[in-house]
This record gives C-alpha cells, sequence and structure tokens, in this order.
C-alpha cells in the first residue's frame, strides 16, 4: 500500500466517505507538469483540501465546513477501480448521480485548456483510527498527489457493502461505455 495523498476538496471527501460520491472529475493543477494530469496512482489516501468556495461548487448541504488548520486529519483510502480521459461533455454531465458537484463546475473543468476530463471510479474505505498529520508546507500548492509520511497501522473498512458498489459500479460502466480511452 502506497502512502501517497490525492488532494481533493473537504466536502468531496466527506461526500466519498459517506457513499454520496463514487467518483473523482479531475482536470489537474497548475503544478501537474508538462504531462498534466492523470491517475498515476491506483490507490492513494484522500487528502482533504480546504477553502470556502468549494460550498458554491457542490450540490449538497456544506454548513459545517471546516477549517484549515496545523493538522490534516485522514479518513478515507480509496482504489481506483477504473481511470478514464472523458472527451465528450455529454458523457461528463450524465455522471451528475456519481458524484456533488454542480453542473457548472464540471462544464468549467472539462473546458479548460483543452475538452475533456479524467475520471476515475472509486472503492473507498475508512481508516481507523483517523491519521493525523501535521500540514506542512510540502502539502501546499496547486497539485493533486503529495507524497506522505510512512503510515501508521490502521484498519479499513468499505464505506458502501459489495452490492451497492458492484450496483454503482454498473452505473458508471453504462454511463461511460466503450468509447473513452483509459488514463494512464
Amino acid at each position: 500500500m502506497e502512502s501517497v495523498g490525492f488532494k481533493e476538496w473537504s466536502l468531496v471527501c466527506h461526500a466519498l466517505g459517506r457513499g454520496e460520491q463514487s467518483i473523482i472529475l479531475r482536470k489537474g493543477g497548475i503544478a501537474e507538469g508538462r504531462e498534466g494530469f492523470s491517475f498515476r496512482h491506483r490507490e492513494f489516501f484522500l487528502f482533504p483540501t480546504f477553502f470556502h468556495e468549494q460550498a458554491a461548487k457542490v450540490r449538497i448541504a456544506s454548513a459545517n465546513l471546516p477549517e484549515a488548520g496545523d493538522t490534516v486529519t485522514i479518513r478515507w483510502y480509496a482504489k481506483a477501480e477504473r481511470a478514464l480521459r472523458i472527451d465528450s461533455l455529454r458523457i461528463a454531465e450524465a455522471l451528475s448521480p456519481l458524484h456533488i458537484l454542480t453542473p457548472e463546475v464540471v462544464r468549467e473543468r472539462f473546458g479548460y485548456k483543452d475538452q475533456g476530463i479524467h475520471v476515475a471510479f472509486l472503492r473507498v474505505f475508512e481508516v481507523s483510527p483517523s491519521w493525523i498529520l501535521q500540514n506542512e508546507k510540502r502539502f501546499a500548492g496547486c497539485r493533486s498527489w503529495v507524497d506522505l509520511p510512512s503510515r501508521p497501522e490502521m484498519k479499513m473498512r468499505p464505506v458502501v457493502d459489495d452490492v451497492a458498489h458492484q450496483r454503482v459500479r454498473a452505473e458508471f460502466d453504462r454511463l461511460t461505455g466503450s468509447s473513452l480511452t483509459p488514463d494512464s
């Protein structure tokens, strides 16, 4: 198991951890490098990021948005079972039942720089105990992946049962079809 973190909005991390979201839609950060973004890690810890603007960019109630602080609490681990690049805005918009982002955010991400967006279908696990890290400068910046220290001993349990997970994965496969290219 790798000790890498995927930086994602805190509200999205919580939705994934509650089973209310099953995918990540990503264009990539400014600091992704020449190659741009890809789901180069298939297993990772969800590393929550905090900023107040995210509350207006999701379709859920978000009154309890935590503040950024001196520590970061890692509560979930994810396995990307499918990772694709979507070149059709129609398909990207059709994935709305599987995430909490507003349609405007999906369109904005899809159209940023080039047309298309990366999507990963996840199996999410709650980690116990939660992993609390000091929020260091090396975690800052507009990039998706951060190296984490060696992880402590922890237990993991899936946030949704196998039957529900298979049902949502089948829906993801139906919505995306076979017209997509794998994300490397």
